[in-house]
């Protein structure tokens, strides 16, 4: 059967999240962009506050987490949250360093996309910022336009926050 899915790239597992992912997630990515973009501490408190209210108000059929394990090991994550009835929203697209070039975020997105389809919503939505260019690509590739764009200073640093949204 055709699920419309890439195949998944070598090596890896998608599944929901386990008890201790969700830290590891914010670990990883609060970790992950001191090191590659110089942000501060206070980036690591939104991916939590993002991760808590993902549990706290989790919506089965409308509202997913994939994490991505290799050799039992966290390696990523994309997240997709109910925005309103007609309007998904992608957050955290996470690909550790060691996962890097394998196609594992475009896999992510695709799965999220899938599922945001699946669940009847007619728009996805995200909020990145400019400096994410790799991530950027992924949804350029995938057709989600750029509709805002807000300069800001966040975790440290003068940043231009930006919306991207795909309607179907």
């Amino acid at each position: 059967m055709n699920t419309g899915l890439p195949p998944d790239p070598s090596g890896f597992t998608l599944r929901a999240p386990q008890p201790g992912d969700m830290g590891q997630i914010v670990s990883g990515q609060a970790r992950l962009y001191a090191q590659e973009y110089g942000w501060d501490w206070t980036f690591e408190a939104l991916v939590a506050e993002i991760t808590a209210q993902f549990i706290r108000n989790f919506q089965p059929g409308h509202e997913r987490c994939w994490v991505a394990e290799r050799d039992g090991q966290v390696v990523g994550s994309v997240f997709v949250v109910r925005q309103n009835a007609e309007t998904a929203k992608l957050r955290m697209l996470y690909v550790d360093r060691s996962a890097r070039g394998l196609g594992l975020g475009r896999h992510l997105v695709a799965h999220a996309l899938a599922f945001a389809r699946g669940a009847n919503y007619r728009r996805m939505e995200l909020w990145t910022n400019d400096v994410l260019v790799s991530a950027r690509r992924i949804y350029e590739a995938e057709g989600f336009r750029l509709v805002e764009e807000d300069h800001h200073h966040s975790f440290g640093k003068d940043l231009v926050g930006q919306v991207w949204a795909l309607d179907w």
